[in-house]
């Protein structure tokens, strides 16, 4: 198999896609995703359900592959109509759904429930009422999880921290004493477990190790002080992989016998499903096995500044820019030997178009074609694919040497219904 590398340069597979499909060109490595998928499962113990959060790349055949590629097949973590679409075109059941998010709306919840969607984690107690009022309208019965925001000091080192402050995410943990009989009564559902997300991208296992264990020590704790129901606990997740940048995702050979550690002590009756344990992650299933090709324009110099200008911005590898976040402060390129130093811009026309300043580059030209690695998550879905209405990458699904599908999406405006204006 020829598998794509890391290099500024691509391989001759690559440079044969860029050539038949255009630059700038998503690339999705099903057999690297699957290397993903193996690295999660074993690093949980087997009886834990794993959850993909489709936030990370909602492409069906990306999802798809984690529902049918092994004995393990991931359920989908969904936060919107529009992820519920994709985990349902990529063969999820809607039973297999959880439906997440500060923002629900009565329009989005009627339609998940109409499609069958029925566990929910709830962020507040007003959230669990809209919940109830949709399945209400529906006849139906809503089951839900609380998202805990929990009080304490924090026990590993991260990217970004969830839980332990002001959050529109989560039920404080302290309000639960007041909050409980209200929450367990409220009409159209039935809370059924916890939910827990406390980080993302732990930079270290042991750290790790820690979260998850004081996220188990503080339901329990629930469970016996509050009546918190357990039927169902989700952990969360915070397995790192790399974004942008050379590498590999983390490995945790540890975390396995260290959970069921933590579990007997805790929850002594978890092996035989009590409660459903559940962990989620998205980059570090499929961020690896992604890879964008772009080519380059122009290259000029500026007041003894060169800048590598590429046909691929902000608007297609945004790593959430609008949010100060996630792209890292220079997009390194591995390859042949570093001969020169220039920023990486793209052609959007602000100078907020930066994908990487001073990065050390071999000798480009216009017509080269330059790979991104690690971008299987938080790529398209996380750019800003409107500005400047440029079009969207082609994205390019691989199994082996076989194109599996590819893609473009498009941009419509639908007339709007008409507005009585007063």
């Amino acid at each position: 198999m020829n598998r794509p590398t890391d290099h500024h340069r691509p391989t001759d597979r690559y440079r044969e896609l860029a050539a038949r499909y255009g630059t700038p060109l998503y690339v999705y490595d099903l057999d690297r995703i699957a290397e993903g998928h193996r690295a999660l499962a074993d690093s949980v113990p087997e009886g834990i359900e794993l959850y993909y959060a489709l936030k990370a790349n909602p492409h069906p055949e990306v999802a798809r592959a984690l529902r049918e590629g092994s004995d393990r097949p991931c359920r989908a973590e969904i936060s919107s109509t529009g992820e519920l679409d994709a985990a349902l075109a990529a063969g999820y059941e809607a039973g297999e759904c959880l439906y997440t998010g500060p923002g629900k709306t009565p329009a989005e919840l009627e339609y998940a429930l109409g499609r069958g969607v029925r566990m929910f984690s709830v962020e507040s107690y007003t959230d669990l009422q809209h919940v109830g009022a949709a399945a209400l309208r529906l006849g139906a019965v809503a089951r839900c999880l609380l998202r805990i925001n929990s009080a304490g000091t924090k026990a590993a080192t991260t990217g970004i921290r969830m839980m332990g402050k002001p959050s529109q995410f989560g039920i404080d943990s302290e309000t639960l004493p007041e909050l409980m009989p209200l929450l367990t009564s409220v009409p159209g559902t039935e809370v059924v477990g916890a939910h827990f997300f406390t980080m993302s991208n732990a930079v270290d296992e042991a750290g790790l190790v820690g979260e998850f264990e004081r996220t188990v020590r503080d339901a329990v704790r629930l469970a016996e002080e509050v009546g918190l129901p357990l039927e169902f606990l989700d952990i969360g997740g915070g397995f790192s992989s790399p974004y942008a940048v050379p590498g590999e995702r983390a490995e945790y050979p540890k975390l396995a016998a260290e959970l069921e550690r933590i579990l007997d002590l805790h929850l002594p009756r978890w092996r035989t499903g009590t409660p459903h344990l559940a962990v989620e992650s998205g980059r570090y299933l499929v961020g690896g096995g992604g890879f964008m090709l772009s080519g380059v324009v122009n290259v000029k110099d500026s007041r003894g500044n060169r800048f590598v200008i590429l046909d691929a911005g902000i608007n297609t590898l945004g790593g959430l820019s609008g949010l100060g976040r996630l792209l890292p402060a220079a997009v390194q390129l591995d390859g042949e030997e570093p001969q020169d130093v220039a920023s990486l811009v793209g052609p959007l026309c602000t100078p907020g178009d930066s994908l990487g300043r001073n990065v050390r580059l071999p000798l480009l030209e216009p017509g080269d074609v330059i790979v991104v690695p690690n971008v299987g998550a938080y790529g398209v879905s996380a750019s800003l694919l409107g500005f400047l209405s440029r079009p969207a990458p082609v994205e390019v699904v691989l199994r082996g040497d076989e194109v599996v599908s590819a893609t473009r999406l498009e941009f419509t405006r639908a007339e709007a219904p008409a507005v009585e204006v007063r």
